[in-house]
């Protein structure tokens, strides 16, 4: 598996991956699509989403003068639990060291229970909470859980 930046007439196609991935597990808490084609193009003005070379999975990645930002990892359901998304976390991790940054930083919901414990394995440790996006409509009361690792 090769996992290689996107290029942003491809964002068709990371939106149906990030969609797949993400409606069956945030389902219970929020309602509809969890990106728009607008919103993958607009996260392109501020990072690059890396892919796979089959396009089975996704991560978003931002850099933040020293400190490196990844979200929206995304495995196509069909291809979850294979190691798909560990290799996308590795990849986002060597980008943020290449462009020199020392840590690298995610959100997770507190309602996605199983996250905190995958993160943890990798590496990843909780350095506070963030209000959850301000005006999203949710079906229950949550906020992110902030993570962060050292790259150095």
């Amino acid at each position: 598996m090769t996992v290689r930046e996107a290029g942003v007439q491809e964002a068709g196609e990371i939106m149906r991956v990030i969609n797949a991935a993400f409606n069956p597990a945030e389902g219970f808490f929020v309602d509809g699509d969890r990106v728009s084609l607008d919103d993958v193009l607009h996260y392109f003005e501020r990072g690059v989403f890396l892919v796979t070379d089959d396009m089975t999975g996704c991560i978003y990645v931002e850099l933040r003068g020293d400190r490196a930002y990844f979200g929206l990892l995304s495995v196509d359901p069909a291809r979850q639990k294979g190691g798909i998304g560990r290799a996308l976390i590795v990849a986002a991790e060597a980008y943020g060291r290449e462009h020199g940054c020392t840590f690298m930083d995610l959100r997770i919901v507190n309602l996605r229970a199983e996250l905190p414990a995958f993160y943890g394995k990798l590496g990843y440790r909780e350095a506070g909470t963030e209000e959850f996006t301000p005006g999203a409509p949710t079906k229950l009361p949550c906020h992110f859980i902030k993570m962060q690792k050292s790259l150095a």
